[in-house]
């Protein structure tokens, strides 16, 4: 089974996240059966994302 807290917590720990972790997440964002505590850590990431601690890589 996918975690998403152990994508989150490799994304955050290499301050890196990939094009497909990028789709991955936004796919499960939009299918709308996470937990509360699942969209709040997509958002952090997000949010990350849009304050450039996190570099987009290939």
């Amino acid at each position: 089974m996918y975690s998403i807290d152990k994508t989150i917590d490799k994304i955050f720990t290499t301050r890196r996240i990939t094009r497909y972790d990028q789709r991955l997440l936004m796919t499960l964002f939009s299918q709308g059966d996470l937990s509360d505590s699942d969209k709040a850590l997509i958002n952090r990431v997000y949010e990350a994302l849009t304050q450039g601690q996190l570099r987009v890589v290939e």
